[in-house]
């Protein structure tokens, strides 16, 4: 081994173990890491706790120790934010789980050139569960600027035209989330079990729990639904009805003679299997007024039906996606509480997607979308709207733009398949938020790893063939100076100065 190329004697440089050319390499020199990290700095804002002195005892006598503090009085020190903001968009870059990432890096090298590190290191980077943590840290404010990034990105490197930007096509869609299917037999078992776990945790002791039956009355259900032999299905779910009536009931009454932390601590499971109870049988189910419980875990989860025929109706969150017309780069994703008409999500779309672009100096002028935003135009006055339901208005040329309003579809349908919108485990409509923001990052990198691919030195011989090696050579001299001292040697092994 040549050791001059390297600090430590025992293991070789990843610049020298890898392909340089490879896209990721490629696109981790040009990342801005530095600014991505100063921008989200302040999500992991340190609070300091102070250590308190108490007295101790020891073979000299009366010492005074620190309790809390010692070296570092905020815990243990935090990992890199750039190897953090890595492994998030490996994740969905390449559609991997928490577990599979931290996995996959330790047996990649590229991945790890990409994160940041100097030399191969054969172990997990973190634990799985501080990419839990790391999200719910950084926020919705702090996934948008990573979403940024990679258009700033796009635009430095002149892989799309910044002219590019201000025409968008803007779609909607529906984010499923990580639930079971719903259907009235699943939710009662699911009300009548956790019923019998809160009385349990607050130690009320009931009559009877029902387990076997409320077990057997579930498969039931399913089974003559299944025999399409309705009537007795609805019998089996009118028993689970009255099962979980009574196991609501029992508790009420005996929790009135309970403390008001106890009666507190029991208001959510009471409250949620009784609008199951009201969605459920009879005339409840006819006048309910409330609007249904889909999931247990997940009460923000909404019905939609985007008019699909294999799947008629589909139970998560609605989501926005803009992306230029040409280049087909996302610069806009974002989630919505409720079901809101699509049309009314338009301004708060264009607003996200004018945050996302304001390094760049530009913001979206014109929008070409489905029939579903007809009836926007005074909500958004400067925004200029295309579809086809005011044909006869639009331009030669503007019509044969809105031809391209349908390749939103394959990129909606690649968002859902390839970066983990399918199926949205994280938490609560925050999670509903970052999820969304998170897949349209990643479905970035994925796009710049094509274009970088795609396009290679090309630019760079070109240049040569039309302005002569003199001007070529200026040129490259700008990109040099972009790279650190620590890719020099690396850069010149590859021949390309």
């Amino acid at each position: 081994m040549n050791t001059a190329t390297t600090d430590d004697f025992f293991r070789s440089r990843l610049d020298q173990m890898i392909e340089l050319r490879h896209p990721l390499a490629v696109l981790a020199s040009r990342i801005p890491w530095q600014e991505i990290e100063a921008s989200i700095a302040q999500c992991f804002a340190r609070q300091v706790r102070k250590g308190k002195k108490i007295e101790d005892v020891d073979l000299f006598g009366g010492v005074s120790a620190l309790v809390g503090g010692g070296v570092s009085n905020a815990g243990r020190p935090r990992l890199p934010l750039r190897l953090m903001i890595s492994l998030l968009y490996l994740k969905h870059a390449f559609n991997e789980s928490d577990e599979g990432v931290v996995e996959r890096w330790a047996e990649t090298p590229t991945w790890q050139y990409f994160s940041g590190q100097e030399y191969f290191e054969h172990r997990w980077p973190c634990d799985p569960s501080l990419l839990v943590r790391f999200r719910r840290s950084l926020g919705e404010e702090g996934v948008e600027q990573l979403l940024a990034s990679t258009i700033n990105v796009a635009v430095t490197l002149k892989l799309i035209a910044k002219k590019q930007l201000v025409t968008v096509i803007v779609d909607s869609t529906v984010m499923p989330k990580a639930i079971a299917h719903p259907t009235d037999s699943k939710m009662l078992e699911t009300a009548r079990s956790k019923l019998v776990e809160a009385a349990k945790g607050v130690g009320i002791e009931l009559k009877q729990t029902y387990a076997k039956e409320g077990h057997h009355l579930k498969f039931k259900a399913a089974r003559y639904a299944h025999a399409k032999q309705f009537r007795r299905m609805r019998k089996a779910i009118k028993r689970q009805y009255t099962i979980v009536g009574r196991l609501r009931r029992e508790i009420q009454r005996k929790a009135t003679q309970l403390s008001l932390a106890v009666r507190e601590a029991l208001g959510e499971p009471l409250d949620k299997s009784g609008r199951i109870l009201q969605q459920s049988v009879g005339k409840n189910r006819r006048n309910n007024t409330n609007p249904k419980l889909y999931s247990w875990h997940a009460p923000e989860v909404q019905c939609m039906s985007k008019g699909k025929s294999r799947t008629p109706y589909e139970f998560g969150a609605k989501v926005g996606i803009a992306l230029t017309l040409k280049s087909n780069l996302i610069v806009g994703a974002r989630s919505f509480e409720g079901n809101p008409y699509d049309g009314h999500t338009l301004y708060e779309q264009i607003e996200q997607s004018t945050i996302l672009m304001q390094d760049t100096d530009m913001k979206p002028t014109t929008a070409y979308v489905d029939l579903g935003y007809r009836g926007v135009e005074q909500d958004n006055p400067e925004l200029g709207i295309k579809h086809r339901g005011k044909k006869s208005k639009l331009t030669e040329q503007e019509i044969k733009l809105l031809a391209r309003r349908q390749a939103v579809e394959p990129i909606i349908g690649h968002l859902k398949e390839d970066h983990r919108m399918g199926r949205c485990h994280l938490k609560g409509e925050e999670g509903d938020r970052l999820h969304a923001v998170l897949c349209a990052a990643r479905y970035n990198i994925r796009w710049l790893l094509r274009m970088i691919a795609k396009k290679g030195l090309k630019p760079f011989l070109r240049m040569i063939e039309m302005t002569g090696i003199a001007t070529a050579g200026r040129w490259f001299s700008r990109i040099w100076s972009a790279f650190t001292p620590a890719h020099a040697h690396s850069i010149r092994r590859l021949g390309w100065i």
